[in-house]
């Protein structure tokens, strides 16, 4: 069954760059060296192959910043490879002052294997040993960032990282299937579901999407926010598209701010461990997470039958304990709710609705498109020049859920 579901998904969300904008080669002399080809050559870039659980052998870089305390791992959208986004994720490293790991899905760039959701899992995976193993980052330090189809890998690696320190979400999908059709349920067929995954996730989750997105529409970004546990200030960019979100100036500017507030905030252990090959089981097929983890719509309607049980309770003699019973779980949700705001990581609630609702506050930034291309950290011409505003993410009839 999981086969058959890769297969779908290969059908409608890989689209690879075909050729490849790079090539991979060893330097001559000892060492043999790996550099990449057709990009600039930066001393402080490490370019990688890293071998997956499931065979394929993916190509990686790493930036290192020496006045970085945190490492970012990206996960790019369907339709751009390695030497596409190495440009920006130079200078997103340079600019937000972090360590930058980004790599290629099986079967995109350089990389081996055939793309299909569960081998991104393992890509991911894969990316994230490297930097434990080979780099001695620690997991409570790495923030992991998801554009577009990536949100799918970021997120299934974020549920099984409880120290995690932060997950950023990009023009974000609920699933793949809701991308093209507004359904209401978790289909055993659906790839990415991330509106099942994001409430497990136990760190700030910061979201970014545009308003005007045509291919994957602004109510994903919303919903998933809605279903963060620890919620940041997301970032609605009036008039922002797909695949142009870098071309605002308030995208890089939000990004320090969250990396600010990371860096500043104390970290809060839960106490669990790293990854274990135990959680490796349910993921081997599609189908397991709908049996472990019923979608958001299903478990909604659940809550009718609650409350009829609660009815024939009242009619008893024992009000008055049930009463004082309530107010105790109160008191304890009250005390669960209180490491919220410990933190400072995750923003207020009358922070938030002030962002929200005042879209003319924002409007005034984004309505400026020339002053977005001559921002100071040049991320509009630097994302044109790579033609990455050509992605066509989801192709078949693609319809804003």
């Amino acid at each position: 069954m999981g086969a058959v579901t890769s297969s779908m998904a290969a059908k409608f969300a890989f689209f690879p760059p075909s050729p490849p904008s790079y090539g991979v080669k060893e330097e001559e002399g000892e060492g043999g060296k790996l550099i990449m080809t057709g990009v600039e050559t930066r001393e402080n870039v490490d370019v990688l192959r890293l071998r997956t659980k499931r065979g394929s052998d993916v190509v990686a870089v790493y930036i290192s910043n020496p006045s970085a305390s945190l490492t970012m791992l990206y996960s790019h959208g369907n339709a751009a490879d390695l030497g596409q986004m190495y440009g920006l994720f130079c200078e997103l490293g340079l600019h937000l002052r972090v360590n930058f790991m980004g790599y290629d899905y099986s079967g995109y760039g350089q990389s081996t294997g055939k793309p299909s959701e569960q081998n991104t899992y393992a890509d991911i995976e894969a990316a994230y040993r490297c930097l434990v193993e080979k780099y001695g980052t620690k997991e409570e330090d790495i923030i992991l960032y998801g554009q577009s189809v990536g949100s799918g890998p970021t997120l299934d690696l974020a549920t099984r990282l409880p120290n995690l320190r932060a997950v950023i979400l990009h023009s974000p999908i609920l699933s793949g299937l809701r991308v093209m059709y507004p359904v209401k349920k978790t289909y055993w067929f659906d790839i990415y579901k991330n509106i099942d995954k994001i409430p497990f996730v136990n760190c700030p989750v910061l979201v970014i999407h545009g308003t005007a997105d045509d291919v994957v529409g602004w109510s994903h970004g919303k919903q998933l926010w809605d279903l963060c546990k620890e919620k940041y200030e997301p970032l609605w960019i009036k008039d922002g598209n797909h695949c142009n979100l870098e071309l605002f100036p308030q995208y890089i500017k939000h990004l320090k701010k969250f990396i600010s507030a990371i860096e500043k905030s104390p970290h809060r252990r839960n106490g669990f461990g790293p990854i274990t090959d135990q959680q490796e089981n349910p993921r081997n097929s599609t189908d397991c997470r709908e049996k472990s983890r019923p979608s958001i719509d299903q478990r909604e309607k659940s809550r009718p039958s609650t409350d009829r049980r609660e009815k024939p309770r009242l009619s008893t003699d024992r009000k008055e304990k049930l009463r004082a019973s309530t107010d105790r779980r109160d008191k304890s949700r009250k005390s669960i709710d209180q490491p919220e705001k410990a933190s400072n990581v995750t923003d207020r609630p009358e922070k938030v609705s002030n962002v929200t609702d005042r879209p003319e506050k924002v409007s005034n930034v984004a309505d400026q498109p020339e002053k977005a291309r001559n921002s100071i950290d040049r991320f509009g011409e630097m994302v044109r020049s790579v033609g990455l505003c050509n992605i066509d993410c989801f192709k078949p009839t693609a319809t804003s859920v």
